[in-house]
């Protein structure tokens, strides 16, 4: 499986952005995908999760109500919206693709497909 991530950037707060994970290979309907970030001195963070098929979306808290996790089936994408953006949401997003369970979904260490990572960067 391979992923690539695109469409950071540099905001103000209180901005939005979209960013795009386009996965390829095989099996990879078979996954969960999900966005992750990193900033410095902090961990890898879960964001937010959606399966290829069904409605169901998972989310961190602190995103929750701002960021929505899409697909887009047909072209094999999947993005993230970002909106009401805040310095504490700078960080190195990575799209992430496993074969995981709902109660793992948080956890980093369950993906074993990553994405390049796409720098957001929120300046108040």
């Amino acid at each position: 499986v391979q992923l690539q991530a695109s469409g950071g950037g540099s905001v103000q707060a209180g901005g939005s952005l979209r960013l795009s994970c386009a996965a390829s290979g095989s099996n990879v309907r078979n996954y969960v995908m999900a966005w992750f970030r990193l900033a410095p001195g902090k961990e890898r963070e879960f964001v937010a999760a959606i399966r290829w098929t069904g409605t169901n979306t998972w989310y961190a808290d602190s995103v929750k109500g701002r960021f929505t996790v899409s697909r887009d089936s047909a072209k094999n994408m999947v993005y993230l919206q970002m909106n009401t953006l805040a310095p504490e949401d700078t960080a190195v997003y990575y799209c992430g693709a496993g074969s995981v369970i709902l109660s793992s979904m948080r956890n980093p260490g369950q993906y074993h497909n990553w994405g390049q990572g796409t720098q957001v960067t929120v300046s108040s």
